[in-house]
């Protein structure tokens, strides 16, 4: 979805992704939230005016805060390249930190070093809803992101990729590795 939707067009999409990410029909979400079903039909359909408390009675039925509802989501896959990115320089030091992701909060991260060689790929089933992978390439090649469309990454690249969706990762070179964060939000 682009950032640049209409407000309705935006909590149309909203609601879709999110009603169907819990799997539940429009008549139970509605339920849930204490609104009839024609008012959750024509808002996900975008048209209709919905107020604060509807939007946050849905937030609450879905289980989301209501900003997720309102708010256009980002891309869910992201790439840096080496040398890309905001870059913060030390005075005292030669030490550059370039920010990658920020932490939004009440998530929860893991972090793993893998070392990866060439032969069959690691395809990995989705985790637990709303978890996110950042990975980031020390050294080698690596095809890796979602399975229909996996990324190749060098040294230094960085990739944003959801992990609650089917992911792949395979070494293109001997001796890759890779730093990868599991945030589970």
């Amino acid at each position: 979805m682009s950032n640049t939707g209409a407000p309705l067009e935006v909590i149309a999409a909203s609601l879709r992704r999110e009603r169907e990410r819990v799997g539940l029909s429009l008549s139970e979400l509605a339920k849930r939230a204490g609104i009839a079903k024609s008012t959750l039909s024509q808002l996900e359909a975008g048209s209709g005016n919905p107020s604060v408390e509807t939007l946050w009675a849905l937030g609450v039925a879905l289980g989301v805060p209501f900003s997720r509802l309102v708010d256009p989501p980002v891309a869910r896959v992201q790439v840096i390249r080496a040398g890309e990115g905001p870059a913060i320089y030390s005075e005292r030091a030669h030490y550059t930190a370039t920010l990658l992701a920020s932490c939004p909060p009440g998530a929860r991260r893991d972090i793993y070093v893998l070392d990866l060689e060439p032969g069959n790929p690691r395809e990995s089933e989705p985790h637990m809803a709303g978890t996110v992978e950042h990975m980031i390439v020390s050294r080698g090649r690596v095809l890796a992101g979602p399975q229909n469309e996996p990324i190749e990454l060098g040294p230094g690249d960085y990739l944003l990729y959801p992990g609650d969706l089917p992911h792949t990762c395979a070494a293109l070179e001997q001796g890759t590795s890779v730093v990868l964060v599991m945030e589970h939000v």
